[in-house]
C-alpha cells in the first residue's frame, strides 16, 4: 500500500540514517562555511536540474545566511552569451557537456577564501564535475553532496572517467536510493523522489550549525531578520558577490 503515512515513516527513517551517518561530514562543511564567512568570503552553490533547490532553500528568506551565492545555469544565457537553442537542446543536453563550466565560473566575482558546494544526485554529468574541478584547481575548498548509492551504480560520463564525489574535500552522502524514488509499488516502478528533501535537510542543518559556530566566535552573524534597514545593509555588504 502506498499512502502518506508510509511515505512519512520511510522519509523519517531515511533522514535518521542520513544524520547518523553524515553528521561528521556536515560538521566539517559547517566549519568550512564558518571560516569562509569570517574571512569575508561567500559560499558558491551549484547544482543542475533539481539539485539547484538546495541553494534556493537557504537563500533570500528570513533566517537565512546572506553570503550564499547560487551559480545559476540560466546565467549561461542571460550573462554568458550561450544561445537559447544550444542551452535548450534536448539531443545534446547542456548540463552533460564537459568543458563549458569555465564560461560560467568566469562570470562571477570569486575570491580565494570562497567555498564551493556542488550538488548532483548522480554525480556523473559533465558540468558539475567541471565546476568542482575548476574550484579545486583554484584552491577552493569543495564540498560535494551526492547519492552514493546512485553514483556508484552508474557508469561515468566525464572524459576523465571520474565522478563528482572524487573531487570533494568533503563529501556528504544524501543517502537517497539509486534512481531517487523511495517507495516500492506492486509493479517494478518505484515512486516518490526524495533527493530534494534530503538535500534541503542537509542544507538547513549546516546553515543552523554555521550560525551557531559564528555566534560562538562572537562574529556578527550575517542573517536576514526581516528588518528592512538591517537586511538591506547586509545585502549591500555582499552586493555583486551573493
Amino acid at each position: 500500500m502506498i499512502n502518506a503515512k508510509r511515505f512519512k515513516d520511510e522519509v523519517e527513517a531515511l533522514l535518521d540514517e542520513l544524520y547518523e551517518s553524515q553528521k561528521d561530514n556536515m560538521e566539517a562543511c559547517s566549519q568550512a562555511m564558518k571560516e569562509c564567512i569570517e574571512k569575508g568570503g561567500v559560499i558558491h552553490v551549484f547544482g543542475s536540474g533539481h539539485s539547484v533547490g538546495l541553494g534556493i532553500d537557504i537563500k533570500d528568506r528570513v533566517g537565512s545566511l546572506v553570503p550564499i551565492h547560487i551559480m545559476e545555469m540560466s546565467d549561461f544565457v542571460t550573462r554568458g552569451g550561450v544561445p537559447v537553442a544550444e542551452f535548450m537542446d534536448r539531443k545534446n543536453i547542456f548540463e552533460r557537456k564537459p568543458g563549458v563550466a569555465g564560461r560560467l565560473y568566469e562570470l562571477y566575482d570569486i575570491k580565494p577564501q570562497d567555498v564551493f558546494i556542488v550538488i548532483s544526485n548522480s554525480g556523473i554529468n559533465g558540468i558539475v564535475i567541471d565546476i568542482a574541478d575548476l574550484a579545486k584547481s583554484n584552491g577552493h575548498k569543495v564540498v560535494i553532496i551526492t547519492s552514493m548509492k546512485h553514483t556508484l551504480a552508474e557508469e561515468p560520463r566525464h572524459p576523465s572517467g571520474k565522478k563528482l564525489y572524487e573531487f570533494g574535500d568533503i563529501v556528504i552522502d544524501n543517502c537517497g536510493p539509486h534512481g531517487d524514488a523511495l517507495l516500492q509499488t506492486d509493479s517494478k516502478a518505484k515512486v516518490c523522489s526524495v533527493s530534494s528533501i534530503c538535500n534541503n535537510c542537509i542544507a538547513q542543518a549546516m546553515a543552523a550549525r554555521t550560525i551557531e559556530l559564528l555566534k560562538e566566535d562572537d562574529y556578527e552573524v550575517p542573517v536576514l531578520n526581516g528588518d528592512k534597514e538591517h537586511d538591506e545593509a547586509l545585502k549591500k555588504k555582499y552586493e555583486g558577490r551573493a
